[in-house]
């Protein structure tokens, strides 16, 4: 199943779906809203995040094995490195393994301060590639310090994260060239809401491929985050860095928000459907994030 997502994702189509397991000891509900709404079928695969802003949820691994036994697709599973040092990273990436958790998001994780636990320290023994590197090794045979296995692990696929938009743009492309070079097998954008932004990424990522000497050219995953209401498309604009919203997106949605609440949501989904459908003739290689509305994430794939 793991490799024949990757194959998808090196081939063909792709579609995943993020889940973000809430601040409950039950990841059941998730379960419930994605039948519900019957998103299985739509898409290739999910993946679970770990903890984001540094606050407490359920755990990504449990989330991630509850949706491959729930669904048989595969997840890809989000690991930070703020909240684990080598010995944790590796122990996790063990027992996930036994399980054919194998697709593994790499994240340095968002800064301790930003929790709501009282006096959190992070472990920050590295950044995201430190993870890549462990992941490396593990589909060598040995772990990070050099110690054989007697069981060789099953193939590991680590994917990476990238900003969408950026100043500089050639700081972007030294981002990638970094990650593309510790092996990752695809890099997930943040929220794309241009054609011009998406065939920036994809000319940028070609550049990022010079002198890298990897078996498989990585993959660019466009990143999309559906807006139907003004005051989302301005937090995303204001407060979420790596992030472009069109001034289009904000004047159509605040004429409509001065109409009602209603044409508000109704013109907010008809440019996230329009934009998404641009970006899947463009790439077609696609990870959807929704905050768990599932609801939004099923009105836009029928429509």
């Amino acid at each position: 199943m793991v490799e024949s997502f990757i194959e998808k994702l090196r081939h063909d189509s792709f579609l995943t779906l993020e889940t973000t397991p809430m601040h409950e000891p039950t990841f059941e509900p998730i379960i419930e809203k994605l039948i519900q709404y019957d998103l299985a079928k739509c898409i290739d695969g999910f993946s679970t995040t770990d903890n984001p802003l540094a606050r407490l949820k359920y755990n990504a691994f449990f989330g991630a094995l509850k949706l491959q036994n729930a669904f048989h697709k595969p997840v890809i599973t989000t690991m930070s490195m703020r909240d684990r040092n080598k010995i944790a990273l590796q122990s996790d990436l063990l027992g996930a393994n036994e399980h054919h958790l194998r697709t593994i998001l790499c994240l340095t994780g968002d800064p301790a301060s930003a929790s709501d636990q009282p006096n959190l320290k992070g472990v920050f023994e590295g950044n995201s590639t430190l993870l890549m590197d462990i992941i490396h090794c593990f589909n060598a045979g040995i772990d990070h310090s050099g110690k054989p296995f007697k069981t060789h692990p099953k193939p590991i696929y680590p994917f990476a994260v990238c900003n969408a938009h950026a100043n500089i743009p050639k700081n972007l492309m030294k981002k990638m060239h970094t990650k593309i070079a510790h092996g990752a097998v695809g890099i997930i954008t943040q929220p794309v809401y241009s054609t011009e932004n998406a065939t920036m990424l994809l000319e940028l990522l070609e550049g990022a491929h010079e002198g890298c000497k990897n078996e498989h050219k990585t993959e660019l995953i466009l990143g999309f985050f559906p807006i139907v209401r003004l005051r989302t498309a301005q937090f995303l604009a204001a407060h979420v860095p790596g992030i472009h919203v069109p001034s289009l997106w904000m004047e159509k949605l605040t004429r409509a928000k001065k109409i009602s609440e209603e044409e508000e949501k109704k013109v907010g989904l008809e440019l996230s459907v329009q934009t998404f459908k641009e970006l899947q003739r463009i790439h077609p290689k696609i990870h959807m994030m929704s905050a768990n509305n599932f609801e939004l994430v099923r009105d836009i794939l029928k429509a």
